[in-house]
């Protein structure tokens, strides 16, 4: 097995060359958990959130890390998306589904994502993120999906890829 160098250790992330190849590592976590969430009446929850590496506001999938808080930190996967589904967005969901357990950028980052389908969704909170987050939280018909994206593309906002997997996830069960 090829020595793996550790060049820089930060509170949140590492970076490290094996092979000749440099890359990033998040320290203190799992991975991290990617919630495709519909309601009964067909709205896609999609969250919205300044994202300092890009300088921009970002439209997403709610999300979240894994196991980065000592108290979280053998939490399942379906424990982490109810958690951050909740935090995020305000809801919670009866019915959970693993779609699958992926690389969020394999040339960059070491980091996996674990996706997820929620269904059976109720609203019992705002949402919003924590304390250290400002999210807004969108709930936008599927049928008009679509138009709001290019709507918010067009107002200088940047898209998430994810959300166009999770609208092709979504297009099979019908």
């Amino acid at each position: 097995m090829p020595k793996t160098k550790h060049h820089y250790q930060g509170k949140f992330l590492s970076l490290l060359e094996r092979d000749n190849w440099e890359y990033a590592e998040r320290v203190n976590t799992q991975g991290v958990v990617v919630i495709v969430a519909t309601t009964d009446k067909q709205d896609l929850l999609l969250v919205e959130q300044f994202r300092t590496p890009v300088n921009a506001r970002v439209i997403e999938l709610p999300a979240g890390l894994m196991g980065d808080i000592a108290e979280f930190r053998d939490e399942s996967v379906f424990a982490a998306a109810s958690r951050e589904l909740q935090e995020e967005t305000g809801f919670e969901a009866q019915h959970w589904r693993h779609i699958l357990h992926c690389p969020a950028s394999a040339g960059m980052s070491s980091e996996t994502l674990h996706i997820v389908r929620a269904k059976g969704l109720n609203r019992t909170g705002t949402g919003g993120g924590d304390s250290s987050e400002d999210i807004s939280v969108h709930i936008i018909p599927l049928v008009e999906v679509d138009q709001w994206l290019d709507q918010q593309q067009q107002a200088g906002k940047l898209l998430d890829p994810k959300i166009y997997s999770a609208l092709y996830w979504i297009s099979q069960e019908r």
